[in-house]
């Protein structure tokens, strides 16, 4: 592997025009295709295999034609001064925004409230549903401006009046403003670290144009696969991580490689020899972190997942072959200010400093190994405890800022008609094979209608063929309560007594219905992605480390450090400690696909800081050092670099928490503070703390499995031997400075 990478980045060198020409024509090809490719439909949400997705594709079967997937707005309408929605005065001005509401030129249909009974007992509240003929995502400007106006002029009534549902989403892209700020500060602490700005510059500009290559693909398949705006958010955010820090370690190789007194081209060429492998082996455990996602079998969470592989792909064959050929253009403008000087006059290179901090805290860890260990293990354990307490859903509404119309909406139904009735569940009866099917779906409705938990069953919907009934059901307590969860669970439970008697099948699907199956899904899946991921990456560094235990730990680390980001997710987004300083005003619920989707990016991310860490350890010990030495080198040559990819990262994650997707914002957070634990606490504490407990006894592997593994030489040991004559500090420089 590092023969082979060594080629590549002195072919890189001396073909540097040839390398940036090609990259140039491919982000001009593919940014060509994805501007030029035609918008995509927004595809409705799926999730095969559970009750609720199975639910409602019978319906969209049975009812054809039915506004399934077009955009609706629920507006309500609440009387002023404890007067009543029925009054004369208000009832007028109730009718007219119904009525301006429905001249909309995409509007389907509207439901006055007078006539369908949407006014609550008490008369002070009532609401309309307008239906679409598109969906949310198919909607114009003038469409939501017409809504908008309409709103407005109903509450110069003196009614106050909001809205809710997906056609009050916001569909634009995402603003940049996240990914500015993870930049403005990737640029900071790359300065800091390399002080230089041609060396800070250079893995921000390979990093944005990966990133720009990634987002184009995807615009371009987006209309072909069904991509969403998550799926290119979450493909930036890994980008623009991963490019950046896999450029920033082929640099800093090539600097320390130039710093013993090494030529342009033989420091590239060992720098990708070296410093590219990791980047090949940490980028593969991102990627299959990443591609396993698709075990799971969820639609969504697969295309997000293969969208940031992809990105992460593209990182890597940058990192190899562009960053190379920038440093063919600029050789000497990469190193300090210093060596510059000292090169331009004569003089003989900075030699690679022997103490640092790095060193400093290699020392200390080696020193006091079991206290180390036993306080970062201690730390992440209590941070990991809220992780008990998880509670997993899809929230809605609830979860928007008070500022928001659609969670005014929102509380107003809640207040108006009971907590219930913002997550009614559906129920679909199929008496096809039933003798009267109108009496089959009213035996089911009776049953479920007097089910503990349920406030009230609307009448029963036959379609055309009269052989399919659909009903709501109101519950009593809120969509994300468990008593709601418990309430599901009892009607299903309670099915088989049900279908007996009624002579028909039923299922339960509705927003509320699919959240539940959504999270208890993803449950079920953890254990498998986990034993997938987690098992092909041990090997895969099997191969890399040639160990048994570095392995292991390295995946005892990744749970560790996982466990204890999701304890911290927990305690701002569930429990709302701290939550006021990320602009999150209400708690609940975890969002189902975090954990699963969180653990996939993590421990991608933090077998890259495995990776790059313990090679330079694991190459120390090849060449002769000691165990304890060996440590001590890693930490030398790679600690300082792993702080400042680390700092890059959570600079670029911290970005999103200021996103106003709930999603966007949680993965923003919680990705950022694993990398933090990650990094901080395992990679730098427990690592060295283990691996000076275990001694020579870090390096085992048994003899048959030696002969067995394939050798991949990410050390570079082959390298070594014959490049060591080659180092001749006074031979001219092959560029210009």
């Amino acid at each position: 592997m590092a023969a082979f990478l060594y080629r590549i980045g002195r072919l890189a060198f001396r073909r540097r025009w040839t390398v940036a020409l090609v990259w140039a024509a491919v982000l001009a090809a593919v940014g060509l295709a994805g501007m030029t490719a035609p918008e995509a439909e927004e595809e409705p949400f799926s999730m095969p295999g559970i009750e609720s997705q199975e639910a409602f594709d019978l319906m969209e079967e049975r009812f054809p034609g039915a506004a399934a997937d077009g955009a609706t707005a629920r507006v309500v309408f609440v009387a002023p001064n404890g007067e009543k929605v029925t009054a004369t005065e208000n009832k007028q001005a109730v009718e007219a925004a119904i009525a301006e509401l429905g001249d909309g030129t995409q509007v389907a249909s509207t439901v006055d409230p007078y006539e369908s009974g949407a006014v609550s007992e008490d008369g002070s509240t009532a609401y309309t549903t307008v239906t679409y003929k598109v969906d949310a995502s198919g909607l114009t400007d003038a469409s939501r401006s017409h809504l908008d106006g309409s709103l407005e002029h109903a509450r110069d009534s003196g009614l106050t009046v909001e809205a809710g549902g997906d056609a009050m989403e916001d569909m634009g892209g995402p603003s940049g403003t996240a990914e500015a700020i993870g930049m403005s500060v990737a640029a900071v602490v790359l300065l800091i670290t390399f002080g230089s700005l041609a060396a800070a510059g250079l893995p921000l500009l390979t990093a944005l144009i990966g990133v720009g290559i990634s987002l184009f693909a995807i615009t371009a398949l987006a209309g072909p696969l069904g991509l969403t705006d998550t799926t290119s958010t979450v493909a930036i955010m890994l980008g623009l991580a991963v490019g950046i820090d896999y450029a920033l370690f082929i640099v800093s190789r090539y600097r320390e490689e130039r710093a013993k007194g090494r030529t342009p081209q033989e420091a590239v060429a060992l720098a990708t020899g070296t410093a590219g492998s990791a980047v090949v082996f940490a980028g593969l455990t991102v990627v299959i972190a990443l591609a396993g996602l698709s075990v799971v079998g969820i639609p969504m969470l697969t295309e997000m997942g293969l969208g940031a592989a992809g990105a992460v792909a593209v990182g890597v064959l940058i990192a190899l072959t562009l960053v190379p050929a920038f440093l063919g253009f600029w050789p000497n403008a990469i190193l300090t200010r210093k060596d510059r000087k000292a090169r331009r006059a004569g003089g003989t290179p900075r030699e690679t400093r022997k103490v640092n901090g790095g060193t400093r805290w290699a020392s200390f860890v080696l020193r006091r190994p079991l206290p180390v260990l036993l306080a970062a293990v201690a730390g992440l354990g209590a941070l990991a405890l809220p992780m008990t307490d998880l509670q997993l859903g899809m929230p809605g509404d609830e979860a928007k800022s008070t500022e928001t119309t659609q969670r005014r909406a929102y509380d107003a139904l809640a207040e108006g008609f009971g907590p219930g009735f913002n997550g009614p569940l559906t129920v679909v009866v199929d008496a096809k094979d039933a003798d009267d099917p109108k009496a089959a779906a009213e035996t089911v409705s009776e049953w479920i209608g007097g089910t503990e938990g349920v406030v009230s069953v609307s009448p029963a919907q036959f379609n055309e063929s009269g052989d399919t009934a659909v009903f709501s059901v109101v519950p009593t307590t809120a969509p994300t309560d468990q008593e709601t969860k418990d309430l599901v669970n009892t009607i299903r439970g309670d099915r088989p007594g049900i279908e007996s008697e009624a002579g028909a099948t039923f299922e339960v699907t509705g927003t509320t219905a699919m959240n539940i199956d959504i999270s208890e899904k993803v449950q079920s899946a953890l254990v498998p992605y986990l034993l997938v991921v987690v098992g092909l990456a041990v090997i895969l560094l099997l191969v890399v480390f040639r160990s048994i235990l570095v392995p292991l730990k390295a995946a005892a680390g990744f749970l560790l450090s996982v466990l204890a980001s999701l304890g911290a997710v927990v305690v701002v987004f569930q429990q709302g400690h701290g939550a006021d300083l990320l602009g999150v005003e209400t708690t609940g619920p975890i969002m189902s696909l975090m954990p699963i989707f969180l653990m996939g990016i993590v421990f991608g991310l933090a077998m890259d800081y495995e990776v790059f860490l313990v090679s330079r350890m694991r190459e120390a010990y090849v060449h002769g050092e000691r165990p304890a030495q060996a440590v001590t080198s890693g930490f030398q040559h790679s600690a300082r670099v792993v702080v400042a990819a680390a700092l890059i990262m959570i600079a670029v994650f911290s970005g999103f928490i200021g996103d106003s997707d709930a999603m966007i914002k949680m993965i923003g957070f919680g990705l950022a503070s694993a990398v933090l634990l990650d990094a901080f606490v395992v990679r730098m504490a427990i690592v060295p703390a283990v691996l000076a407990l275990l001694g020579e006894r870090a390096w085992w592997l048994p003899k048959w499995l030696d002969r067995i593994l394939p050798r991949v030489d990410v050390e570079g040991e082959a390298l070594t031997r014959p490049t060591e004559p080659e180092a001749k500090p006074a031979e001219k420089d092959l560029a210009r400075t």
